[in-house]
Formats: C-alpha cells, structure tokens, sequence
C-alpha cells in the first residue's frame, strides 16, 4: 500500500537587491517585507479515553484475585425489565448481564458493580464504600424514575382476578376503603396470585397500580382478620409510597408503621400468618 507523502518545503522570505533605475533616481527601497506571522497549531487538551467495561472488570478482579490467571469477560448489556445484574462463571469465562438502564452510569459505578459482582461470585467481603455508592446512584430519582418507567413498559404483570372461592378481593377492599381510609383511596387492580405463594404473602407493585395477594389465604379457614389485614397492610403501601434517605429505600416510615397499628385485630392476623 503506497502512502502520499508531500515533501518538505521550506518557505524562505527573498530579498531582492534594488534594480538601477532605483539608484540612478534616488527611490527610496521599499522596506523588507515583513514576515507572515503563521499562527502554531494549539495542542489538543489531553482527553484520556474512560476505560472500557471490560477493562473495568479485569481491573476489579486482579485487585481482588491478584494471583489468580485473568479469565475472558463476556459483558452484555440486556433489556431487563429491572437494575438486573448477574455473573456466571462457564468453563473459564464470565459471563456478566447487567441492565440496559446501567449502560451509561459513570465509571465509578461500573467500578462498584464489577466489584460487588465478583466479590459475591468468590466469596469475598463486599466494600462498603463501593456497595453505598451503587446503592445512591440506583436508588437516585432519575434512576429510580428511569427503572419505574421500564417496568412500567416492559414488564408484563400476570394477573389471575379478584374473585376468589372464598373472599372478593374488591369487596374486602371497599369495606377496608371505608373503615380506615374513608372511601377515598382508589382502587388498584387487585388479584389473588397465580400459585399458594408462602414467602410473598402479598405486595403492591407500583409500577403496574396492583396488589398481589397469595392464593393461600382463600381458603374456608382463613380467619376474615388475616386476609383484612394483609390486604390493609398492602394499601397502606399505596397511601405511604417507598422513600428514599440517604441512599436508603425507606418501605416502613414511622406513618405508615403508626396507622398499621390501628388495625384493631393486628395480633389476632399476626398470630395466623405465622402459622402458615
């Protein structure tokens, strides 16, 4: 492959001497020409390119495995309908998938995500440094705003109805509506779950205006308390929505801990749901 290359040239001010006619007449020379100031180029500011993602992870895993021989890092980054963020280790490569929302976070982010990831993954301790900062930027408005949205958009919420064997969902509600929240609060959409959940015995899904609520208290011996109280319990999550202190998600605030105290059969529905 032949390259064009100019050849160098050097630009030299000529001089000429005066002509006869100049002499004989007494003209006076003309004063050299002055000589072209040509502006130097200013150099570029130094921009350091930021380092890549993968570059970010090779450099959290030496700091944290330094002996150990530097595997290949397959890094996606995926449509999840949530701040997903996984690792898998098959047959010497990692296989990292993190959320399309994280794509664009800043690199100490990523720095903090690299981290947390295969620390979990070898067992080591987690930083706490790195594990607060990862926790402020997700739990940030604009990031909280951004992830709501995609649930909002992406995910597919699986609902059965609200009509049970047993009890109606809309109709505990109303009653439940008018006793503690006098008849103001709007309806969500409300359904019994898909299976006999045991470890979610219900939640609100903000994303989608739902309450979820487990399949295992429709049953004939399900005292009417419990399955008041867990769908109050539920709507009070509607009334106080999850706020954000310090880095923090605040679920429970001291408002909504006081009215859940004002369910006058609290320790009766307790005493079930741990039976269950």
């Amino acid at each position: 492959m032949h390259s064009f290359q100019p050849s160098h040239v050097n630009l030299k001010t000529t001089v000429t001497s005066p002509s006869l006619f100049q002499r004989l007449f007494g003209i006076p020379e003309p004063p050299p020409a002055a000589k072209a100031k040509v502006a130097k180029p200013k150099k570029a500011p130094h921009d350091a390119a930021a380092p890549s993602v993968r570059e970010i992870f090779e450099h959290e895993y030496r700091e944290l495995r330094p002996r150990a021989p530097m595997p290949h890092f397959d890094i996606r980054f995926k449509r999840f309908t949530s701040l997903n963020t996984t690792i898998r280790l098959r047959e010497g490569r990692l296989n990292v998938r993190l959320s399309d929302i994280l794509e664009n976070a800043p690199t100490d982010v990523h720095s903090a995500i690299a981290h947390i990831l295969i620390a979990k993954l070898y067992r080591k301790d987690i930083d706490a440094a790195r594990a607060s900062r990862y926790r402020r930027y997700t739990t940030s408005e604009a990031v909280a705003r951004q992830a709501e949205h995609v649930r909002q958009t992406r995910g597919r919420k699986r609902i059965s109805t609200a009509q049970g064997k047993f009890y109606d969902l809309d109709e505990v509600f109303e009653v439940l509506n008018t006793r503690f929240f006098h008849g103001l609060m709007g309806r969500p959409t409300l359904t019994w779950s898909t299976q006999h959940a045991r470890r979610m015995l219900g939640h609100y899904d903000a994303a989608h205006n739902t309450i979820v609520v487990s399949k295992v208290f429709d049953r004939a011996d399900t005292p009417r308390a419990a399955t008041e109280y867990l769908l109050y319990h539920e709507m009070l999550h509607l009334k106080h929505p999850v706020k954000v202190k310090g880095g923090r998600r605040c679920v429970h605030s001291r408002e909504f801990q006081a009215e859940e105290k004002l369910f006058p059969d609290l320790a009766e529905a307790k005493a079930y749901l741990k039976r269950l």
